[in-house]
């Protein structure tokens, strides 16, 4: 009797101690997975930090160069507008009514004067055709180069040319046969009359009068919302 009772506070006492050792693996386990959870949950929040961290550099790189690059354009288009260029012909007091049909004019080709509501293309397009004077003078208010040659050009100063206007944008060129010098450059009240494409004024005549202090309506479209002959 005494030794049954015995067995049985024994058996009690070790189901106990076994109760309490598995309590104890289940705190140890809670703790070491709430650990790991949140070694990984600072892993991921330090992560995407560093992302957006990155990402925001990037941006910033990109709108200070951004920045740079247009402080740059604005100096450079600053300083060629008070350089001198030989040989331009200017005209003031030009109109700029809409007009309907042909115009007039007092120069040729063109650098002013009523013209036609309906502009060029002159995002860098160059034309193979004659184009209408009234659309291409309603392209140089927008503060457009327009370049044009007679036969007298060669080939290779056509291509030259071709390749300068196609890379920039407010230009535009076309075949002029009636004019009197091989090639000329015109803006809005301007004009340069050269003999061939490798002059160092063109860079010059470019650099100035392409959306230059010339124009009556600067950043307006020179997109083909207008015209395309």
């Amino acid at each position: 009797m005494g030794s049954a009772s015995k067995q049985a506070t024994e058996r009690r006492a070790r189901i106990e101690q076994l109760r309490q050792e598995e309590k104890r693996r289940e705190r140890r386990n809670k703790t070491i997975t709430i650990s790991v959870v949140g070694v990984v949950l600072a892993g991921m929040v330090g992560g995407g930090i560093w992302i957006v961290t990155d990402a925001n550099s990037k941006n910033d790189a990109k709108k200070a160069a951004a920045q740079a690059s247009a402080s740059a354009e604005a100096s450079a288009k600053e300083k060629a507008a008070k350089v001198d260029i030989a040989g331009v012909k200017t005209w003031k007091d030009l109109t700029f009514n809409h007009v309907q049909g042909k115009v007039d004019y007092a120069m040729t080709p063109p650098v002013g004067g009523d013209h036609n509501q309906a502009w060029l293309d002159c995002m860098g397009k160059v034309y193979d055709k004659p184009v209408p004077n009234e659309n291409a003078v309603h392209s140089l208010e927008h503060g457009a180069v327009w370049v044009t040659y007679n036969e007298k050009a060669s080939d290779a100063d056509v291509k030259l040319l071709a390749d300068k206007v196609s890379k920039t944008p407010y230009s535009l060129m076309s075949p002029y046969p009636g004019e009197q010098g091989a090639i000329t450059l015109s803006a809005w009240g301007t004009q340069l009359v050269l003999d061939n494409a490798k002059d160092p004024r063109v860079d010059q005549f470019f650099a100035k009068y392409v959306q230059g202090p010339q124009t009556r309506e600067p950043g307006a479209s020179c997109s083909d919302v207008g015209v395309m002959p």
